[in-house]
């Protein structure tokens, strides 16, 4: 499993503006993507900075994500954000929810 995480400096009273954008127009071109499997949203308390982390069934449906349709969803939300978002790459080792567990060597 793949993860990317996208780091958001929000415009002043934008949380509520982003969270309904994502589920309305973000969401939906994602679950068309081949390879998508979630999106987990988080916000800090005070509204100012959100993180996204989309996780893949592997680096290269990640990678398709970010070459053909991420533009798109950057465009999307630009009008909510400040500055230029911040893309980070992972490996997924542990996750209870999508049972992947760390690779023990023999």
């Amino acid at each position: 499993m793949f993860a990317r995480r996208v780091s958001l400096n929000l415009k002043p009273n934008s949380a509520a503006s982003l969270t309904e954008r994502i589920e309305r127009e973000v969401l939906p071109l994602l679950r068309k993507q081949s390879g998508f499997q979630d999106e987990i949203v988080l916000l800090t308390k005070d509204g100012n900075k959100a993180f996204g982390i989309s996780l893949w069934d592997r680096s290269e449906s990640a990678e398709a994500y970010a070459r053909d349709t991420y533009p798109q969803v950057e465009k999307m939300l630009m009008p909510l954000i400040e500055g230029t978002p911040h893309v980070g790459t992972y490996n997924v080792s542990n996750s209870t929810s999508h049972k992947v567990a760390a690779s023990v060597p023999a």
